[in-house]
């Protein structure tokens, strides 16, 4: 008999009003809704894809138009081997698994990273994809910024850059249902520089799903993700691996959306769930608007600073 993995749940429907943007007000459900998704991911692939079924299903009821995913949502092995030797090429099972997920259910899918094999026999790929409500992968994104980390005085070691393959190119915004959508992942959130080279390719949403260290999560998780939203005036969309995977890991959690004007509109308690929130597009152009950033870039200044 096939194991269903049980969903706790954490929604928040909330949003800020345009004309008083600290107050908050009952959503109208007039926008459309996204589900940010948090789960605690292990080594076994099977028990993986139960828990992305299940949210996506629970995230399509609440009536979501695109389910948001975090890095490795596939799979989180406790060692260098396994993780090269779990990847799948983007034509594999686990994809597959994921394109009918999404037409099944009729949403969409934000599913970042996974682990894409590469030709480098020794390298994987940490990348981003979007699926389309047809099962249709419509984009790809390949992380550029690798987390390192080697601190001997705390004991943690995270070389990313020992078994990925840096990515090559800042991947253009997509339509989807909800606004103009940008992939990012994790570690990219630190590098604003991505994040306005985005807006300036038209991003509305930012989406950085991640796979946090408890200790930098602590202390950065939130207020760098309200940074990027609050600077870029930008939707910020960030789901989450949560509590320990094995003996070596443990991830922050707390997935989030924030709103153009930097405000949490919704957020995951510590266990497997989803929160969801609308995307207003009239309250951006009216932070935009109300705000005219842009029209003071000295972007005449900034290419000198190399």
């Amino acid at each position: 008999m096939r194991r269903t993995w049980p969903v706790i749940v954490h929604s928040c429907v909330l949003r800020y009003c345009s004309k008083h943007p600290a107050r908050r007000c009952i959503s109208t459900m007039t926008n459309p809704l996204i589900a940010v998704c948090q789960m605690r991911s292990i080594s076994d692939k099977v028990k993986n894809l139960e828990v992305v079924t299940s949210l996506a299903i629970e995230a399509k009821r609440r009536s979501a138009a695109i389910a948001f995913f975090p890095e490795a949502c596939d799979y989180l092995a406790d060692n260098k081997k396994d993780i090269v030797a779990m990847a799948e090429p983007l034509s594999g099972q686990t994809v597959a698994s994921y394109k009918e997920i999404a037409s099944k259910n009729d949403i969409w899918l934000s599913l970042g990273g996974i682990h894409e094999a590469s030709p480098d026999a020794q390298k994987i790929y940490n990348t981003h994809i979007l699926i389309n409500n047809e099962g249709q992968l419509v984009a790809t994104y390949r992380k550029i910024h690798l987390f390192d980390m080697d601190n001997k005085d705390t004991g943690v070691r995270l070389m990313e850059s020992d078994y990925v393959l840096r990515g090559t190119e800042i991947v253009p915004p997509v339509l989807t249902p909800i606004g103009k959508l940008a992939l990012s992942i994790c570690y990219d959130m630190r590098f604003p520089e991505l994040s306005l080279t985005l807006r300036n390719m038209g991003a509305q949403i930012l989406t950085y799903p991640s796979a946090f260290t408890y200790q930098t999560g602590a202390a950065h998780w939130e207020v760098m993700l309200r940074a990027r939203a609050v600077e870029n005036q930008c939707y910020v969309v960030a789901a989450a691996q949560t509590g320990a995977h094995n003996k070596k890991r443990t991830s922050w959690g707390h997935a989030m959306i924030v709103d153009p004007w930097g405000a949490v509109v919704a957020q995951c308690a510590e266990k497997t769930g989803i929160a969801t929130a609308e995307i207003d597009l009239e309250l951006l152009e009216k932070v935009r608007k109300n705000m005219p950033c842009e029209e003071h870039r000295r972007t005449d200044l900034y290419s000198k600073m190399k």
